[in-house]
């Protein structure tokens, strides 16, 4: 019974681990990497890195995979390399925390746009009134970079078809079309950080680093949320995910000293609480097929 008793605390430490390991790795990288070789150079050797170690670990040449089913995972997959690449950039100008908020509209905007109950429409209200406190909409409440923004709002958009693509290759195994989709996101973005950063990313503290951070970013969180996927629906998971801003934003205040005020930290808490009350009521309706696994950012 006791050891029951704790195993249903197994999920929720493997995905506090997971977003945890992920705020490390980006904090790591940002505080590391962008001096060097900055937020396309980053983006690269964090991608190609990750993708390395996947195709390693999982060795996707050992399934067969259909004309299909290879353009959904190329579509899929440059998506994913776009979103690292988008939310990177913004890093460059706005706090770690608020730019994980604002790209978390991207994945709240899928749960939400097949809803018709006029329940879903007050998680809608709830994420755009926190967008609205940290978005500069004329109003100099947060003191924003606009550019910043709009990385980051091009990383939700990303996101969202990243994730509309992954439902489609959801029927291939989760190592198959992770690794391959990695593959692809590396193709799009490793040439845009060769071209930013020419022969800065062969430096030896910038392999090793960058070798770094595509493990504690994507390999440990990837192991992570899988223990966590064998023991939750994916509404839960989604649930429990929403904690990510959060964690981002405190990681950030300790790690790069990027402090928010009360505003900032109440839109985080709207939009965390607009995505758990999606998935919550997505959870009553029905049960949906399994979610793709991998975190992109």
């Amino acid at each position: 019974m006791p050891l029951r008793r704790y195993a249903s605390f197994v999920p929720l430490l493997a995905i506090l681990g997971s977003v945890t390991c992920l705020g490390l790795g980006t904090s790591w990288a940002k505080h590391s990497l962008f001096p060097l070789v900055g937020a396309q150079g980053t983006t690269a050797v964090r991608v190609g890195f990750s993708a390395l170690l996947l195709l390693l670990f999982w060795r996707p040449w050992r399934w067969q995979l259909s004309r299909a089913d290879l353009r959904t995972v190329a579509l899929y997959g440059a998506a994913l390399g776009l979103t690292n690449l988008c939310f990177y950039m913004a890093l460059r100008t706005i706090p770690f925390g608020i730019a994980v908020a604002i790209e978390f509209s991207g994945p709240l905007a899928v749960a939400l746009v097949a809803s018709r109950r006029p329940l879903d429409f007050v998680w809608v209200a709830l994420a755009v009134a926190g967008l609205g406190l940290l978005l500069p909409l004329g109003h100099d409440i947060s003191n924003l970079d606009p550019a910043g923004v709009l990385f980051a709002l091009a990383a939700a958009v990303c996101w969202a078809s990243y994730i509309l693509f992954g439902k489609r290759a959801s029927h291939l195994h989760a190592g198959h079309s992770v690794s391959l989709g990695l593959t692809m996101a590396a193709l799009v973005v490793v040439p845009v950080g060769v071209a930013h950063s020419g022969t800065a990313l062969l430096a030896p503290v910038v392999l090793a680093t960058g070798l770094g951070v595509a493990l504690v970013s994507s390999a440990i969180p990837i192991s992570l949320e899988m223990v966590a996927l064998k023991r939750l629906t994916p509404q839960a998971f989604g649930i429990m995910s929403s904690m990510e801003p959060a964690v981002a934003a405190m990681l950030a205040f300790m790690l790069l000293d990027e402090r928010l005020d009360a505003p900032q930290w109440l839109a985080i808490g709207m939009i965390m609480a607009a995505s758990m009350g999606s998935s919550y009521m997505a959870q009553r309706m029905k049960k949906p097929p399994a979610r793709q696994s991998i975190l992109p950012s």
